[in-house]
């Protein structure tokens, strides 16, 4: 006999009828809590298998959950890997600007870019499982995932543009469009970042940081050089 306080598993064509027993959120707290457990789930399993080849019959497996108990959360598949990148989104722009706001007017620039770009790089090498849903998923399903991706790196970038403001009104960047110079540099950091999914060029978090800070701050050309630009 099934309690209130229990659901059971639901059929699922793949497996057969489940009979494990799932204890019902009842506190909000509760269903805060099982709300983020399958969040987690799901970005493990999504990043395992792939976004097409995942059920959500394998996410409450994961999350130890009734396939039906994920249905009192989410509508769809769809849904809740949409959720999943809302949150990754918000995750990223906090851990981002923690760093920043622990020394936004660093009076060098060169470590106050490079804080920010080890922060960058150290959340995405503790977050695999994202940078996996991130370059591979986000951009091969459509316009609505894609625009979750473009609010995850413009508003690091948004973040990075009000200092490279404020480090041209100190003269200690070049005058141009500060948009366009922090779209550059959040793309670059994305792409470093992407690199390092499949080698890390036995560079430390830190190291690359400071490559990545020399290579915006200084291009290639070595400062002593006599090679100037025309036009």
């Amino acid at each position: 006999m099934i309690s209130e306080d229990q659901v059971s598993i639901e059929r699922d064509d793949s497996e057969g009828l489940q009979t494990r027993l799932v204890r019902r959120a009842n506190s909000q707290d509760e269903k805060e809590q099982r709300r983020l457990d399958i969040l987690v789930a799901a970005k493990k399993i999504f990043a395992e298998k792939g976004y097409n080849a995942t059920s959500i019959s394998d996410i409450a497996k994961e999350a130890n959950l009734s396939y039906g108990s994920v249905y009192w959360y989410f509508d769809s598949k769809e849904s809740l890997f949409e959720e999943l990148m809302t949150f990754e989104e918000e995750e990223l722009k906090t851990h981002i600007q923690t760093q920043i706001e622990m020394d936004p007017k660093n009076s060098d620039p060169l470590l106050a870019l490079t804080a920010a770009i080890e922060a960058t790089l150290t959340f995405f090498e503790l977050n695999k499982d994202l940078l996996k849903l991130l370059f591979r998923d986000s951009l091969a399903l459509g316009d609505r995932f894609e625009a979750h991706l473009y609010n995850i790196y413009g508003g690091f970038a948004t973040m990075l543009e009000e200092n490279i403001v404020f480090y041209q009104n100190t003269g200690n960047v070049i005058k141009g469009s500060s948009k366009l110079i922090a779209f550059a540099i959040t793309s670059l950091i994305t792409q470093f970042a992407h690199r390092r999914f499949v080698t890390d060029d036995n560079m430390s978090a830190h190291d690359l940081a400071v490559f990545i800070t020399e290579l915006i701050m200084f291009g290639i050309i070595p400062r002593h050089s006599n090679i100037k630009m025309k036009g």
